[in-house]
């Protein structure tokens, strides 16, 4: 019987994977490609870009295509036999990826190809090559072979250690629950929040909590009970570490082993730090240059920061710590601009907001989305569907997997499923994977989101979109690929803007009971309200750049890593957390996704976000030459030229971060 992983003839046919038949195929495709490229370079007597390049892409797209669906399973469904063939399966890929940026003899058919490139090459052709030959270096091509050793040892050790973190916070996550006897202990909690912790316990009249990050956010925001608040906090700040509950699951050691990694494999490619050799693929040069932007937010923000926290603690009946002001901060909203975030909840189903999200895609850009029934999935929630252009053309198609549920990986996401690859006779068009954790729905089918949840889909729709609608040939610069990383947001955070549009909340909105669109009066206090935090947030999330930047240059080995966040939290921050708060032991984004000194790059990719938007506003925000001008300058183009390049052809001009300060009202 054909390995159902290695049909790539459709969508995986996620009914029929099983665990058993990915090491299988991962080692067969690994093989076959080898002996491909063996054979492309035996037969190189003049190299070219067809002879060369178009082989390559062909073949790792069709690993990409078959590890996809492993991937994505191992973080979705809970499974522990997904989880531990992930984990076999990670080192052979990892050890294959740099074994072929290794290739002394393929580096240099690339070094060929390059001279031969003449004025007919197109710039998406000289991109890749271009990036190509870049990554061989950054991958210590030139090394002696000692030194090559090394280095794939540190990178799949490295691999194997960012998965032991994730699955470390994970489990932690999953294996904590609080049983509540007394309701009255859950007063102040909306009622899908209490009805779902009834539901999750083990005999009526009992409650249950868990730590997923809608119930953790509904505690901390509405629990009038403030030790129950503060249980909660401590569990979420001590997941995954020394002084959580579950010490099985500590990732103290695992942070440390990344860290020592990342500084070693930085060192053998010539970089003394892991984040000057992370800036040789982003827009920003220099560490200091990314140091001196967070800083120069910080000091931008810091003054509204410190009025919003002052009105906050004024409003509140005792000294505020960690656990209070998001409870104390949604009293304040709801008392000064008389709108509360469960009031603005029940205007917002999902489908509605689906529905609505999907009508302003095709207003932006004449798309067309449709759900396609039949489609196979790895669970009964999941929904697929398939993008049109105006012409009729299918341009791609993505699932929807938008609720949360035990053994989920936390938080909100894209990822590729199938890249763009219009080379050869088998063509495919891209196909994506959008995740959130959303309330899952009631006995009715309904779930209805937040605001702020709202903004998060709109966020990872942006990322989607730079997903689908790219013209790219070649899967390694099509779409997201070959982005810079503090890019590669821009399209998601400008997404993010639409969100905050009375035309276009009206028609994601439909209330719990009378199906009333949001009231025009209702927006205008969510926007009279929309900037109340901002200053706040901002802080907040430059206390998390700059902790990441900072431990990623500065770390030679014995860098105290929480001495190091709380030097960084006397710099920028203004709320104060306890001893006890272990916040780098569950900071996925750096330990185990790609954001290692990147996480900058939201503030960064923002800036050019609300200047971008800035340019809608001056025109239109649906203004159709605009629109079609952001979409071909910077949706389309993917990694086929470079970024500032792309963004000054849509704007005019290079961006300015005072649009952004106008943006959160903080100038």
């Amino acid at each position: 019987m054909t390995n159902p992983l290695l049909d790539t003839s459709s969508l995986p046919r996620f009914s029929q994977l099983e665990p058993d038949q990915v090491l299988p195929a991962v080692n067969e495709l690994i093989n076959r490609n080898r002996d491909t490229l063996t054979s492309i370079l035996e037969n190189q007597d003049a190299p070219d870009f067809e002879s060369v390049v178009v082989p390559l892409e062909e073949m790792e797209h069709t690993l990409a295509r078959v590890w996809s669906p492993v991937s994505h399973l191992q973080g979705v469904i809970g499974s522990s036999e997904w989880r531990q063939v992930y984990e076999e399966a990670l080192p052979l890929l990892t050890e294959y990826g740099t074994e072929m940026s290794q290739n002394a003899a393929l580096q240099q058919a690339f070094a060929r190809v390059s001279e031969k490139l003449d004025d007919s090459a197109s710039d998406a052709q000289r991109s890749l090559v271009s990036q190509a030959l870049r990554d061989f270096h950054l991958a210590g091509v030139d090394l002696d072979e000692d030194s090559k050793n090394r280095f794939r040892d540190v990178v799949r050790q490295l691999a194997e250690a960012q998965s032991r973190f994730a699955n470390n916070v994970q489990d932690a996550t999953d294996a904590w629950s609080l049983d509540i006897d007394d309701e009255d202990d859950l007063k102040g909690l909306p009622p899908h929040v209490i009805a779902r912790a009834a539901a999750n316990a083990d005999e009526p009249g009992r409650f249950r909590l868990t730590l997923d990050a809608p119930t953790y956010h509904a505690v901390l925001m509405h629990a009038e009970n403030r030790a129950l608040r503060e249980t909660l906090y401590r569990a979420w700040s001590t997941r995954a570490s020394d002084v959580g509950e579950a010490s099985e699951f500590d990732n103290s050691e695992t942070i440390r082993e990344i860290l020592d990694l990342r500084l070693e494999a930085a060192g053998i490619v010539g970089f003394d730090s892991y984040a000057a050799l992370s800036l040789a693929k982003k827009m920003a040069r220099t560490p200091d240059e990314v140091v001196e932007f967070l800083r120069d937010l910080a000091e931008a923000s810091r003054p509204a920061a410190e009025k919003e926290l002052k009105a906050i603690a004024d409003e509140a009946d005792h000294p505020l710590e960690a656990w209070d002001v998001a409870f104390w901060q949604e009293r304040l909203k709801s008392r000064r601009f008389s709108i509360s975030t469960e009031e603005i909840r029940a205007y917002f189903p999902v489908d509605r907001a689906v529905d609505g999200l999907f009508s302003l895609a095709g207003r932006l850009y004449d798309l067309t989305l449709e759900e396609v029934d039949g489609v196979d999935t790895w669970h009964p929630d999941v929904r697929y569907f398939v993008v049109r252009d105006k012409d009729g053309s299918d341009v791609g198609g993505f699932y929807a997997d938008l609720f949360t549920r035990s053994g989920k990986r936390a938080g909100a996401w894209i990822d590729e499923c199938v890249s763009r690859k219009w080379i050869g006779d088998d063509k495919a068009r891209p196909v994506g994977y959008l995740v959130c954790n959303f309330t899952p729905r009631d006995e009715e089918g309904r779930s209805f989101v937040t605001h702020d949840e709202l903004v998060t889909l709109f966020h990872e729709f942006g990322h989607m979109l730079h997903h689908l609608l790219t013209r790219i040939e070649y899967p390694s610069i099509a779409g997201i690929n070959g982005v810079p990383w503090d890019a590669v947001e821009l399209p998601s955070q400008f997404m993010e803007n639409f969100a905050w549009s009375y035309d276009v909340l009206s028609k994601c909105s439909a209330h719990r009971e009378s199906e009333e669109p949001l009231p025009k009066e209702t927006f205008d206090k969510m926007s009279e309200a929309r900037h109340f935090g901002a200053g706040l947030a901002m802080l907040r999330q430059i206390e998390f750049a700059l902790f990441d930047f900072r431990l990623h240059a500065e770390y030679d080995g014995d860098t105290d890593v929480l001495a190091l966040l709380d030097e960084v939290r006397e710099e920028v921050a203004l709320i104060r957390h306890p001893d006890y708060n272990r916040f780098p032991h569950a900071f996925s984004h750096i330990f185990a996704g790609g954001y290692a000194a990147g996480y900058y790059s939201y503030k960064w990719a923002e800036v050019l976000a609300a200047d971008a938007f800035a340019a809608f506003q001056e025109s239109g925000i649906f203004d159709q030459d605009t629109a079609q001008r952001f979409r071909s300058e910077i949706l389309e183009v993917g990694g086929s030229r470079d970024f500032m390049e792309a963004y000054i052809a849509f704007r005019g001009r290079k961006p300015s971060k005072d649009a952004l300060l106008r943006q959160s009202g903080i100038a």
